[in-house]
């Protein structure tokens, strides 16, 4: 998992830097708007791909990349005949989401990654490698699930750091840190905003991956992002990507 991540990370690292995107504006709220028909556009051309190829217009990915960066969507093959331009917002464009697909063996579905989430985890990433590289330990804070903990900021000479939530705006999702020395998003907050909204606790299975609840009532897939389960009536990450 981390060396999909890895590799995955560069390819963005240098296509932002190309693009000029590495530290884009937030988008205001006519762009999260549009981003909804961009969402719609493409899926028409993926579905009408499809129904003429038999096939799906995505990149090649590695077995080891995360589940909802697997399966990127590549522009080129949609582009004249299915798709007349790339949307304002997608990363190919300047903008700052890169288009992905879900449920791609049952109901292939279009949805976004949002690359400053990312970014910004990346940063992170970063710091703690060459934390780890000079210590030969890892800056773990308090313990938060079995295999993850928060991050210990002091130890990495860095003001404390959180991303803002693709899901609702005005909140600010912490960073966790995996045994395994990966930086991830902590979606729990969201997930179980969601829960509570929507009166779900008692429809939860024990082997569910929660995330997919976000990416249902949502355009966009969690970023940088391990499993979560629900245990003792809350979220809890988990190893499985």
């Amino acid at each position: 998992m981390m060396k999909g991540w890895k590799r995955l990370s560069a390819m963005l690292v240098l296509l932002c830097l190309l693009a000029g995107c590495m530290y884009p504006n937030e988008l205001r709220k006519e762009n999260q708007l549009a981003s909804g028909e961009y969402v719609m556009v493409v899926q028409n051309a993926i579905d009408q791909y499809k129904s003429k190829t038999g096939v799906l217009p995505i990149k090649n990915s590695e077995e080891s990349t995360p589940l909802y960066e697997k399966y990127p969507i590549d522009f080129k093959k949609l582009q004249g005949k299915y798709l007349s331009a790339v949307p304002a917002n997608a990363f190919e464009s300047g903008g700052t989401a890169t288009y992905v697909l879900v449920d791609v063996e049952t109901k292939p579905t279009v949805k976004m990654l949002d690359l400053t989430s990312f970014q910004q985890t990346l940063d992170i990433q970063q710091a703690v490698n060459a934390y780890m590289s000079k210590h030969s330990s890892l800056p773990i804070g308090e313990p938060v699930a079995q295999g993850f903990h928060t991050i210990d900021f002091v130890k990495l000479n860095r003001k404390p750091a959180d991303v803002r939530s693709v899901y609702t705006p005005q909140v600010r999702l912490p960073f966790l840190l995996h045994d395994s020395g990966t930086v991830t998003i902590d979606y729990s907050p969201e997930i179980m905003r969601l829960i509570d909204r929507k009166q779900l606790q008692s429809k939860l299975t024990a082997g569910q991956d929660l995330r997919a609840l976000l990416v249902e009532e949502s355009y966009f897939v969690p970023a940088r992002s391990f499993g979560y389960r629900w245990n003792n009536g809350q979220p809890e990450p988990i190893t499985a990507p």
